[in-house]
C-alpha cells in the first residue's frame, strides 16, 4: 500500500508542482532537488492515486520508473529481428517510453543518468513520439508523459539540456520545525 499522497507533512511547494503538472503535463515535468528523507520519492509514487485515467479513460495513471542504469533497448524497446526477417512481421518489443506514454515518468538520482540515455530522453520528450530501428526496420509508437525528476544536488550536477527539459524545478528541505518533525515521526 502507497503511503497517502495528502499525508506527506510540509514540502508544500513539492506537492503543488506535481499536482500542476498532473492538471497540465504541458508544463513539462518537475525537478525536485533536495537531500534524501525528504519524501521525494514518496510523493512522486502517491501522485497517481490522485488522479483520473489520462485519455484512454480506462486505466489509472501510473509510475513508471526509468532505472539509471536501464540499457537503450529496455528505454526505448527493441525489435524483434528474428520475426521481422523469418515472418515479414514489424514485431515490437516495447520498453520503459512505451509503458510511460499517458503516464508519468520516473527518473530518481536523474542527475546520474548515462548522457546517452539522457538525449533519447530529450528527444521522445520533445517530439511525443519514440522510434526504435534497427536493421532497416523502423517502429514508433506515441510517448507522452509528465516527466518527474528526483535529485540530491550533493551526488552531482544535472546536465543542462535536462534541466531546461523540465518546466518546473524544486529545491525540498528536511523540517526543522519541531512540531513538523513529531508529525513527520
Amino acid at each position: 500500500m502507497l503511503y497517502p499522497f495528502s499525508a506527506i507533512v510540509g514540502q508544500d511547494e513539492m506537492k503543488l508542482a506535481l499536482l500542476l503538472n498532473a492538471i497540465n503535463p504541458s508544463i513539462g515535468g518537475v525537478l525536485i532537488e533536495g537531500e534524501k528523507g525528504t519524501a521525494k520519492s514518496t510523493a512522486v509514487r502517491a501522485l497517481p492515486s490522485l488522479l483520473p485515467p489520462m485519455e484512454t479513460g480506462t486505466d489509472a495513471m501510473t509510475v513508471v520508473e526509468l532505472p539509471i542504469n536501464a540499457t537503450e533497448d529496455r528505454v526505448v524497446g527493441s525489435i524483434n529481428l528474428e520475426k521481422a526477417l523469418q515472418e515479414g512481421v514489424k514485431a515490437f518489443e516495447p520498453g520503459i517510453l512505451h509503458a510511460a506514454h499517458q503516464n508519468i515518468l520516473y527518473v530518481d538520482e536523474v542527475n546520474l543518468l548515462d548522457d546517452h540515455i539522457v538525449d533519447i530522453l530529450l528527444d521522445v520528450a520533445a517530439m511525443g513520439v519514440n522510434t526504435v530501428e534497427r536493421e532497416g526496420v523502423s517502429y514508433s509508437h506515441p510517448s507522452r508523459f509528465i516527466l518527474v525528476g528526483t535529485m540530491n544536488p550533493e551526488e552531482g550536477d544535472l546536465r543542462p539540456q535536462l534541466l531546461d527539459r523540465f518546466g518546473l524545478s524544486v529545491m525540498v528541505y528536511g523540517e526543522q520545525d519541531p512540531a513538523q518533525r513529531m508529525e513527520v515521526i
